[in-house]
């Protein structure tokens, strides 16, 4: 059985052990995945947190689990303090890029032996969008990457990692904290990682403005960046972008003074 498949069948376990119908949130602690997994008889990777990535960013929760859920909502597990997690009903929020918009391009200045060993997805991204300063493009700011795959805690939903962290100062001396997600394959921009990283920024850097960025690798080699707000149990986007990366004799002159006026 495929990890996905035994994730799916420990997180419905979990679901239904405490599914009350008409609940709209309930919590489990970490140590049920433990419990669970012997009963189901499931092998478990060392880090269980992958459990929970797996089923919020990278595949649908179980089948059965969505059978639950009323019209226009849908579940999403979010932390709720130490070891503890919560399923919660949300207004279906789904962010991805719009196909109707143009794309900017950009001089690409990735090193090709960081292109050659990039690991992944997530991470080939985030060396793009550094290398390429489209954090600085995107948001008119001058940023600096201060620190990526950064775990920490937060006050009531407990550890969480933040893909990549950068801080900004605008042209009147303001500064920004700036948490971005990175999102590549089949992973989904949602509000629980959006959220976290809001918190996050509230409780380390009081006074700081955020500005929570997602960006997201699209078809023909596009890169999407998304500047995120939420309001209640929603995603909201503030501002969204395309770009492609070229090399500097294959930019459109006649493009660039069209983006200058």
């Amino acid at each position: 059985m495929a990890n996905s498949n035994r994730y799916q069948a420990l997180i419905s376990k979990i679901f239904f052990d405490r599914y009350q119908p008409g609940a709209t949130a309930f919590e489990f602690e970490r140590e049920a995945m433990e419990h669970v997994a012997q009963e189901l008889q499931i092998k478990l990777p060392k880090n269980l947190g992958d459990v929970i990535y797996s089923v919020r960013f990278r595949t649908s929760l179980p089948e059965d689990v969505l059978a639950t859920q009323p019209p226009g909502m849908e579940w999403i597990i979010e932390g709720a303090g130490r070891a503890t997690y919560r399923f919660k009903l949300v207004r279906i929020n789904r962010i991805v890029p719009r196909a109707d918009m143009a794309r900017v391009s950009i001089p690409d200045s990735t090193p090709e032996i960081i292109r050659a060993y990039a690991l992944d997805d997530e991470q080939a991204l985030l060396a793009i969008v550094r290398y390429n300063r489209l954090i600085d493009t995107f948001l008119g700011l001058t940023t600096y990457s201060l620190q990526n795959h950064l775990r920490t805690t937060v006050k009531g939903i407990g550890q969480i990692e933040i893909d990549e962290l950068y801080v900004g100062i605008d042209k009147r001396g303001c500064h920004y904290v700036i948490p971005v997600q990175a999102k590549g394959g089949k992973d989904q921009i949602g509000i629980v990682q959006t959220t976290q990283d809001i918190r996050f920024v509230e409780q380390k850097f009081p006074g700081l403005r955020c500005r929570a960025i997602a960006a997201q690798f699209m078809e023909n080699q596009g890169i999407a960046l998304f500047e995120l707000g939420v309001e209640g149990d929603e995603v909201k986007v503030v501002e969204e972008r395309h770009y492609r990366l070229v090399p500097a004799s294959d930019l459109d002159r006649e493009a660039i003074r069209s983006y200058r006026d």
